[in-house]
């Protein structure tokens, strides 16, 4: 097989990727290690705009301060070849040794930058052994860090994947009924979210009646029925950016205790995005919704942090924990989203994405946030 096998290469995606790269390289730098292997596929469509899922074949980033090499999969070339110059994409094809790639990329490097919590410990003894670097250094919290603060095109792309999730909640809670499948009103979600141009963030979660107390519960065949809360998880990603939207209905007419619940989430939602500007700290905005439900006595049914960060992943820096000290930076983008939850009976939680700026904050999940009231015939 014949590789396309220069060292380096010029980025042809966003200049946001392209700053990225460089303040790597000025690490790289600073930190007196010859080079940065990059294992992460999240980090690698960070610094390269090239996104994908190698499986179980080995795809890596070789960031120099000279240069980079990409290294991918055959199945991934063409792909990789459309994002990034083609001279410095080089690809292994299965049954070769795709090691043989990366001890190239790496000749004569000692000290090598890794992102120590996703390299196996056999990819590490691979490195020394066969590559002979002497020193690993942990680059991933500073890779971390350097996606903390999203740039004016992240931004962008997390701003559109948000209109096209509240799009899709709009349009879906406009059809469902009494009588429909949880897993059917998650199918739903996900075809009208392609319909718009997207695809899912993750997998929806769709939760009716004593369902919705169980905050991670996955859609069933249980069909929504009158009286029941339906809760609605459900995002939709752009250009591998990432929406994440709770909504609420309740099936027939509410009951007094669904909207009381409901509007007590909803008031300490507002309060957590009232708190938030730059210089306070992620621990200051959990409070802020925490003291809401705290005080009409359902504090033990708020058991999850507030929110947490949104990007490339789903779940990203920073995280609102209770407590906790990050201090907030515009650029920073997060969830809103407290709930409280009543075993046996129902739950509720409403979650909205935001970005901090210098003012405060921008809302970036804009559709309704009343409780949907859904025919119960």
């Amino acid at each position: 097989m014949a590789h396309t096998a220069c060292a380096s290469w010029a980025l042809s995606s966003a200049t946001s990727t392209t700053s990225a790269l460089e303040q790597l390289r000025r690490w790289i730098s600073g930190r007196g290690v010859d080079a940065a292997y990059i294992t992460k596929p999240v980090s690698i469509a960070y610094f390269t705009g090239f996104h994908a899922d190698p499986h179980e074949r080995l795809m890596s980033l070789v960031v120099k301060t000279d240069g980079a090499t990409l290294i991918v999969p055959a199945l991934e070339q063409q792909k990789a070849a459309s994002v990034v110059d083609q001279a410095g994409v080089v690809a292994w094809r299965d049954g070769e040794d795709a090691y043989a790639l990366v001890a190239g990329a790496l000749r004569g490097c000692q000290n090598v930058a890794v992102e120590k919590e996703h390299l196996s410990l056999l990819a590490a003894e691979t490195l020394t052994s066969r590559i002979g670097a002497s020193v690993l250094v942990d680059v991933g919290p500073d890779v971390r860090r350097l996606r903390l603060i999203k740039s004016e095109p992240e931004i962008a792309r997390l701003q559109r994947a948000a209109a096209i999730t509240d799009a899709a909640g709009d349009e879906v809670f406009g059809r469902l009924r009494a009588g429909t499948t949880e897993i059917a009103v998650a199918e739903m979600l996900a075809g009208v979210i392609a319909e718009l141009g997207g695809t899912l963030s993750f997998e929806t979660l769709v939760q009716s009646g004593p369902n919705s107390a169980m905050p991670h519960a996955r859609p069933s065949t249980r069909k929504l029925a009158p009286g029941d809360f339906v809760l609605l998880d459900f995002g939709a990603q752009l250009e591998g950016y990432k929406a994440d939207s709770t909504r609420m209905g309740v099936v027939g007419e509410p009951a007094d205790r669904h909207v009381e619940i409901h509007q007590l989430v909803l008031d300490a939602h507002d309060a957590a995005i009232d708190a938030v500007r730059p210089g306070v700290t992620t621990g200051d905005v959990d409070a802020a919704a925490r003291r809401v439900i705290d005080a009409a006595g359902h504090g033990d049914r708020f058991f999850h942090r507030v929110g947490h960060g949104l990007g490339l992943e789903g779940h990203e820096d920073p995280s609102l924990d209770p407590g906790s000290a990050a201090v907030l930076e515009p650029g920073m983008v997060f969830t809103i989203e407290p709930g409280v939850y009543i075993p046996g009976w129902g739950g509720v939680r409403i979650e909205d994405d935001l970005v901090v700026e210098a003012g405060g904050c921008r809302v970036l999940t804009k559709s309704d946030r009343s409780l949907r009231v859904i025919p119960a015939s």
